[in-house]
């Protein structure tokens, strides 16, 4: 018995210090709400920015062309594999993070405040994937490590949609200003219970707008329901998340660094790694319409004499490229406008989340919908006055006098005397210009209303027939590792997984 004894005591002191060893310790042993917060915010924005926004988005959009095939997914509809890579993306990482952050600070009295700004943040990441890919995994999605779903069921838009108004609304009621909250580790508002409630009425003005279509009844109660909660009109409340340009990737915006990267690599030359350049539509309207936003977003690069290359602004000289005009470089490539290296292209210039610009035309849209009282033409001033002046966000190059807006608003007045789909034609191509570089906004927005009025290209050999695209497709692992659930989806759409695809609110 004592030599039985010797060796089980053996035995488990080996299997003891085996579990030591194995223990990484550099690495916590458990989840810390406030660190993964922070985390699940940077991964909901920097998605693999510069080909599924910039490129999928951006082209098909016309803000941005290229005159290369392979980065082609949205100037010429030539290549749907950029799309499939936000899926592929967002799940494992700001999807499953906020789901931990949930479960983490669980709903009880003293963790209020982190438990409902989670499930705004939540909301605000699902929103983005279910308008680019309709039915997805929603309610079974991030629970692989508790409840062992690996292959998680798509969820319809429909009851996504309603869901989302319901976490936004339930969270937004829940909070308690004498309860603790992220702090610093929240880098939209530092914890401030009163701009995130603002932050959530305004994520669900923008859903419940995009519902016009599909049911206008439920689209009016919601923006009425998110106007009467509060929204971000000031330019104080605005959510961005700061940066700053050091030697990690991670602190740099992830915009500035996507284009960086993926094309402008040195700004200070003709040579672009993937041919892009700003598109002829998004120039052609600044210019149009003497937009000062022209000078402070868009650069032609003049060789100074010397060699060297140096950015204008001059108006006069801005151009941009046709989309799938060309398939090699053209000889006029040097005379393209490109982002601006001082706003756009600043490793240290902020993301904007959501903007006080942004309400303002959602309310404006609400006013001639009947759906509000207000004056639209007073709320579509100031959500171009708003618009510009945040560029001054991205330091002095981005800094726009309140002259060239008042002249830009003299030359540009909203048309109170037009008809209602004139009225719409102004404000959401107003959008179209005030939301640059939130592309996945600006092109859900153009789904549900045609507008602006973009005229399609057809390249040769295309995927569209022509047809500018309409939803991203989901990536090939899917109909392998969670094949049930992926086939059960589209059969019940209906629609297959094509660019020409249609999501549930996106109805004629």
């Amino acid at each position: 018995m004592a030599l039985g004894f010797v060796i089980i005591s053996i035995t488990l002191s080996c299997d003891s210090d085996l579990e030591a060893l194995n223990k990484n310790p550099d690495v916590y042993g458990e989840i810390i709400p406030e660190y993964l917060f922070t985390k699940a915010q940077l991964d909901a924005v920097n998605v693999s920015y510069f080909g599924t926004a910039a490129l999928t988005i951006g082209g098909s959009m016309q803000q941005f062309a290229t005159y290369k095939e392979v980065p082609a997914a949205g100037d010429k509809y030539f290549n749907d594999g950029y799309s499939k890579g936000y899926f592929s993306t967002i799940y494992p990482l700001a999807v499953n993070e906020i789901q931990e952050v949930i479960l983490a600070v669980s709903e009880d009295t003293e963790n209020i405040n982190k438990h409902s700004m989670a499930r705004i943040w939540r909301a605000y990441i699902f929103h983005h994937i279910t308008d680019l890919y309709g039915d997805i995994p929603y309610s079974e999605a991030g629970k692989g490590v508790t409840e062992k779903i690996y292959t998680p069921k798509y969820d319809e838009q429909s009851f996504i949609y309603l869901d989302m108004l319901k976490e936004l609304e339930e969270a937004a009621n829940a909070f308690d200003s004498n309860k603790a909250t992220f702090g610093s580790s929240d880098l939209l508002y530092g914890g401030n219970v009163d701009q995130w409630k603002k932050f959530a009425y305004s994520l669900m003005l923008r859903l419940g707008m995009r519902l016009t279509n599909v049911d206008s009844q439920l689209s009016e109660t919601w923006v009425k329901k998110a106007i009467e909660g509060g929204v971000i009109l000031e330019n104080s409340d605005l959510a961005a998340i700061a940066y700053v340009d050091g030697s990690q990737v991670s602190s740099r915006n992830p915009i500035a660094q996507g284009l960086m990267n993926g094309d402008y690599i040195n700004p200070q030359s003709v040579e672009n790694v993937e041919g892009g350049k700003y598109a002829k539509t998004f120039i052609d309207h600044l210019k149009d319409t003497s937009d000062p936003r022209l000078n402070v977003l868009s650069v032609v690069w003049i060789d100074n004499g010397s060699g060297l290359y140096v950015a204008d602004t001059t108006t006069a000289i801005q151009t941009g490229m046709p989309n799938a005009a060309f398939n090699n470089r053209p000889e006029n490539f040097a005379t393209f406008s490109e982002p601006h290296p001082e706003t756009v292209l600043a490793y240290d210039s902020p993301l904007m989340i959501m903007t006080n610009a942004e309400m303002k035309l959602l309310i404006a849209e609400a006013a001639i919908r009947g759906w509000y009282t207000g004056d639209a033409a007073v709320l579509y001033e100031e959500a171009v006055r708003a618009g510009m002046q945040q560029w001054s966000l991205y330091g002095d190059a981005g800094v726009i006098s309140d002259q060239h807006i008042d002249t830009y608003l003299t030359n540009n007045p909203f048309n109170a005397a037009g008809s209602f789909e004139e009225k719409m034609d102004q404000i959401q191509t107003q959008k179209w210009v005030t939301l640059f570089l939130d592309e996945y906004e600006i092109f859900a927005n153009w789904r549900r209303t045609g507008y602006p009025d973009l005229v399609p290209v057809n390249y040769p050999g295309n995927l569209t027939g022509g047809k500018i695209p309409t939803r991203f497709v989901l990536p090939d692992s899917e109909s392998t590792i969670n094949a049930a659930n992926y086939k059960e989806a589209l059969d019940r759409q209906g629609v297959g997984d094509a660019l020409t695809s249609t999501v549930w609110w996106d109805k004629p």
